[in-house]
C-alpha cells in the first residue's frame, strides 16, 4: 500500500503523458519517545514534528508560574508566544495585564494571544496539548 499511481490524463488535449507516484507513508510518534523535551523547574514542554506541523505537550506541577519558572530565565514577565490548545487535565489561570483572566480546564479547547502569564490552579498536575506556538515556547 506504499504508493497510489495517479492515472495518465487522457491524450486528447493532454500537455502532460507522464505517470506521477504518490508516495503515501503513516508515521506514529509518541511524545514520550520521540519528543524533543525542554525542561524546567516545575514543568516540561515536549515538541514533535509530524505531518509538516509541530505539536506541543505542556505538563506542569502544582505552583507552576510562567513568569516564574520560564520567564525568569529569559527575563520576561509575560509569554509572547500564541498558543491554541486543548487542556488534558488540570486547571489553569491565563492572565494578561489589562485585569483579564480566563481559567483552562479538562477539554477547553483555547487560544492566548501573546502577552499572558500563566499558572496552575489546585493540586492536579495540568496537561495541555498545543497546536500553535510549539516551536517557538521556552525556547
Amino acid at each position: 500500500m506504499g504508493a497510489m499511481k495517479v492515472p495518465k490524463p487522457s491524450r486528447q488535449g493532454a500537455r502532460c503523458h507522464a505517470t506521477e507516484i504518490v508516495a503515501m507513508r503513516t508515521k506514529i510518534l509518541r511524545f514520550d519517545a520521540n519528543a524533543e523535551v525542554r525542561e524546567f523547574e516545575k514543568g516540561r514542554f515536549e515538541v514533535l514534528q509530524i505531518g509538516g506541523t509541530t505539536l506541543g505537550r505542556a505538563s506542569y506541577a502544582p505552583g507552576w508560574k510562567w513568569s516564574t519558572h520560564v520567564g525568569a530565565a529569559s527575563g520576561s514577565a509575560l509569554c509572547d508566544v500564541e498558543h491554541v490548545g486543548m487542556v488534558v487535565s488540570g486547571c489553569a489561570v491565563v492572565s494578561f495585564p489589562n485585569g483579564e483572566h480566563y481559567e483552562l480546564s479538562r477539554g477547553d479547547v483555547f487560544y492566548i494571544p501573546p502577552g499572558h502569564d500563566s499558572w496552575v490552579v489546585g493540586d492536579e498536575p495540568y496537561v495541555a496539548l498545543h497546536f500553535l506556538g510549539a516551536e517557538h515556547y521556552a525556547t
